[in-house]
This record gives structure tokens, C-alpha cells and sequence, in this order.
């Protein structure tokens, strides 16, 4: 059956690609560099210091995850390929809608992961931070804001990614003013870098009595968490903390002490904030790993020397101009104005399938 020869030379047409990934991961030295990992772990003394072997472990379980991801990949083009062959020979039309699923999916896993491998920067590999902030606008601009969080938790749930709510101010009426996601899994940082800057909405108000067209903004930072092992010095006199009580409509998002902390770092004016941890000793950890994670990337994005080079509030991401506007009325399309790509499948976006813009990003970037 001719469609099923096609969906067989299109998956046969990835082979070499797929071969070429193998190289690019570094499969084989990762296998050695576990087997020398593991042959630490089982060493006397290796427990004695557990920062260390903590370490260790993290790196072998970092580097299992790799082997183990192209092996799913492996077997997924194994199981797509025998089933196009077996349903062909068999003549069942019926799997064909089957066949195509399994041929396209792992196309797109095959994309995505050779992607992955042109994450080379220094935090590429790391967790992510990401800070959302309502624009002007009130109101609309609040719920665009929650609208965005919610896109992004929508985004990293497809991937498997773990999503913590690490801070909040709610809109006076609905919406979000502020919040800030903490988003856990193998390149998360790499991955959403490109989508730091501002992000614009078009739409008919829910809010407008008169169903007017309105334009909304919200900014989102993204920045690498930093992790124990990265030294950063920080003069812990250059920070003064607020203690407050966590905000919230009721229930269990309010804490009846004061344990939300809120971390300034005086000489640039930089604020981060925690509210979700059960204890004030907890949020201030967390607000501090997030604060150094800041620091950190506008370091690395001002191309400064040391945490000391940063002076002022001026060189912290604020507006900039919009990276990507989201149009719901009078037609639907998502546009991102640095590649050009386009999703007219406006609920989609919105439902977290953002990988066709940060995949052009990556692949403007690597050709840039």
C-alpha cells in the first residue's frame, strides 16, 4: 500500500540522522564515565563526605537519564518501523491512522532531542526560574499574566518536567500581578531561555462590559537555578530580608505566621521572594538560591566580570521590546517576531505546545 512505503522511507530517511544523534549525545563516554562513577560509589569512605557523593550521584543519575532517553528513542523507532512493515505486508488500512502516529511522534521526539544537543552553554543543562510580571493594563493584564503561568506549567507537564509555584501577589480582581515558577528536568533552563522577554496579547476583554478589543503585556524573566555546588560570593551584608505572611485568597495558600520571606540585594536593588515552603528557614533558602540564580544570569548576559560588576536596577530585565505577540481576535495566531514562526492553533499555545517556537529559536541560534 503506497502510504504505507511512504511512512517507511520517511522513518528509514531518519536513520543516518538518528545515527549522527548517537555521536552528538556522546552515548559511548557517558556509559564509561557511569561505570567509573559507580565504581566510585562502591569505594570505601565514599560516604564520608556527603556533599560530595551527593554529587556523584546526581551526576550518574544526569547522565543514566541520557542513555535511557535515546534508548526509548531507539525503541520507538524499532516499534514504529516493524508496525508500517507489518501492517503493510498484512494490508490493514486500519492501523494506517496508528502507523502515522507512531512515524510522526517519533520524528518530532528525533527533533527535539537533536536540538537538545545544541545546548552547550554553562547552565544549559540546569532547572529554570521563571518570573512573570503583569504589564500596565490593570486587570487584563493580571489574567494575561496567570494565563501565561499557566501556559508554561502546561508547557513543562508535557515534557515531564516538575512545576512548583515558588511565589505569588494576586491581581485586586482576578489575575496574577506577580508570580514565580520553579520548573525541575533535564535542560529546562536551555530550552526556555528563548523565551525571556516580553509577551504581547490582542483579545476582545472578558473584563470590557463593551467587549472592546484590548492589547495587554507581561514580561517574563527567565534564569538557570544555581545549584550548592556554584560558588558565588555575596556579601550577606548586601542583604536585608522582610519576613511577611503568605498572600492568598484562604485555606492552605495562607500561612497564619509570617513565614514568607522576601530577600533585597541593596547595591542593585534586585528582590526575589518565597511563599509556598512550610517554613520561614525554607522560603529564605529557596528566595536566596533564586537570588543568586539572577545575579548570575544578568552576569553571564552583561558579559561582567564578577556579581560585584552589577550596578543598579537598571541592568535587571525589565520590558524590552516584545519578543512574541498572541492575537485571539479578530483572528487567532501566535507570532514570534525574532524567527517569524507562526501557530494559527491559538488554544494549543495556550495549552502549552510552544516547542515550534523554541525550536526555531534554537535553530536560528546554532545557523546565527
Amino acid at each position: 500500500m503506497l502510504q504505507f512505503d511512504e511512512l517507511r522511507l520517511q522513518l528509514l530517511g531518519q536513520k543516518e540522522k538518528f545515527n549522527e544523534l548517537r555521536d552528538a549525545l556522546g552515548l559511548q563516554a557517558a556509559t564509561d564515565e557511569i561505570a567509573q562513577l559507580e565504581a566510585q560509589c562502591a569505594a570505601n569512605g565514599f560516604w564520608d563526605d556527603p556533599k560530595a557523593s551527593q554529587a556523584v550521584l546526581q551526576r550518574i543519575s544526569k547522565l543514566k537519564a541520557k542513555v535511557e532517553s535515546y534508548e526509548k528513542l531507539a525503541a520507538a523507532y524499532d516499534d514504529a518501523l516493524t508496525m508500517v512493515e507489518l501492517a503493510n505486508e498484512e494490508g490493514e488500512e486500519s492501523l494506517l491512522d496508528e502507523c502515522k502516529e507512531s512515524t510522526d511522534n517519533f520524528i518530532a521526539k528525533l527533533e527535539e532531542m537533536t536540538l537538545s544537543t545544541l545546548l552547550t552553554g554553562e547552565y544549559d543543562g540546569n532547572n529554570a526560574i521563571l518570573a512573570f510580571h503583569a504589564g500596565a493594563g490593570g486587570t487584563e493584564a493580571q489574567d494575561w499574566n496567570e494565563m501565561l503561568v499557566r501556559m508554561y506549567t502546561r508547557w513543562a507537564e508535557r515534557h515531564g518536567f516538575k512545576c512548583q509555584l515558588a511565589d505569588f501577589l494576586d491581581g485586586e480582581e482576578a489575575g496574577l500581578k506577580s508570580a514565580v515558577l520553579m520548573i525541575q528536568g533535564e535542560n529546562a533552563y536551555g530550552f526556555l531561555k528563548s523565551e525571556n522577554g516580553v509577551h504581547r496579547l490582542v483579545r476582545c476583554s472578558p473584563f470590557d462590559s463593551s467587549g472592546r478589543r484590548h492589547t495587554s503585556f507581561a514580561s517574563l524573566e527567565v534564569m538557570p537555578e544555581i545549584d550548592d555546588n556554584v560558588q558565588i560570593d555575596i556579601n550577606p551584608d548586601d542583604i536585608k530580608m522582610d519576613v511577611y505572611r503568605a498572600s492568598g485568597a484562604g485555606g492552605q495558600k495562607v500561612n497564619k505566621t509570617s513565614s514568607a520571606v522576601r530577600l533585597t540585594h541593596l547595591p542593585t536593588g534586585i528582590v526575589t521572594c518565597c511563599q509556598v515552603e512550610r517554613s520561614q528557614l525554607q522560603n529564605r533558602a529557596v528566595a536566596l538560591r533564586m537570588l543568586k540564580s539572577k545575579l548570575i544570569e544578568i552576569k553571564e548576559r552583561e558579559h561582567l566580570d564578577k556579581i560585584e560588576d552589577i550596578k543598579g536596577v537598571q541592568m535587571d530585565i525589565a520590558w524590552g521590546s516584545q519578543i512574541r505577540s498572541y492575537v485571539f481576535m479578530p483572528y487567532q495566531l501566535a507570532k514570534d517576531h525574532r524567527t517569524n514562526f507562526e501557530n494559527g492553533n491559538i488554544p494549543a499555545v495556550m495549552d502549552g505546545d510552544l516547542d515550534g517556537f523554541i525550536n526555531a529559536y534554537l535553530k536560528m541560534q546554532a545557523t546565527g
